[in-house]
């Protein structure tokens, strides 16, 4: 009897730790390394979590939004994966550092290329992208997922204002306020102006890039510690649960 309640209890903190750890990566979401601020330059993840028992995540298409068009969006390889990307031309030009631009980055797609994402994983893929746009707080990147069993999930539904999330919602990057160092630029702004031919701009971009990626590899991990504490923290309440109960029917 003693062993059927532990069991229980057991069984009931496992599935809490499952449901915490299917919170947190529930969909493919967006999140940027350090900050993104408008009018600056960032690299953000999109992270794609496989949702599936029996099939692996073998293509991802991002979605650029063309409301607010980005002078630069440079992927990073991954890999085993492919990485294209697809460009088309702008109602209206952009004017970046004295010249026009008339076509711009619509759609990152990566496919992969001796690597999937199999069951119980997820993968991020690393996007920077600049200058981000002034006049909006957000950006929207709709995504399509596709499985090796040629199932498509397709994370398109924007949230509305005041509404509950939707079942299927778009990856969204909130932007921050403008810094006064070149609205958000840094560094990366200023030797964009000073480079010759764009890739002092380019490196300077990499080098800011890099200093965000320990930042967010840390947030991962304290959010990773946090979930394995309250998993352990309610499998021990469960188990004591079970103990107690059997003393007390035993008495």
């Amino acid at each position: 009897m003693n062993v059927s309640r532990i069991a229980v209890a057991t069984g009931i903190a496992a599935s809490s730790v499952l449901l915490l750890s299917g919170t947190a990566f529930a969909h493919v979401s967006v999140q940027p390394q350090g900050e993104a601020a408008k009018g600056g330059y960032a690299t953000v993840n999109f992270k794609v979590p496989n949702e599936r028992d029996n099939a692996s995540t073998v293509k991802l298409e991002v979605t650029v939004p063309t409301d607010h068009p980005l002078s630069s969006v440079m992927p990073q390889p991954v890999p085993g994966w492919k990485v294209e990307v697809t460009k088309s031309k702008l109602a209206k030009p952009l004017e970046v550092h004295g010249k026009q631009i008339t076509e711009a980055v619509s759609k990152v797609t990566w496919t992969a290329d001796g690597s999937k994402i199999a069951p119980g994983q997820f993968q991020q893929f690393p996007v920077s992208l600049g200058r981000l746009p002034e006049d909006t707080d957000q950006l929207v990147f709709k995504a399509i997922q596709t499985y090796d069993n040629k199932e498509v999930v397709r994370w398109i539904e924007e949230t509305k204002e005041g509404a509950e999330e939707p079942e299927s919602p778009a990856p969204v990057l909130k932007l921050s306020a403008a810094t006064e160092d070149h609205h958000g630029g840094g560094a990366t702004d200023a030797a964009a102006k000073d480079g010759k031919d764009g890739k002092d701009g380019k490196n300077a971009g990499h080098d800011e890039d890099e200093k965000t990626e320990a930042a967010s590899d840390d947030s991962s991990d304290n959010t990773a510690r946090i979930l394995g504490i309250v998993g352990i923290l309610v499998g021990a309440a469960g188990v004591a649960f079970g103990v107690l109960a059997g003393r007390r029917r035993t008495s």
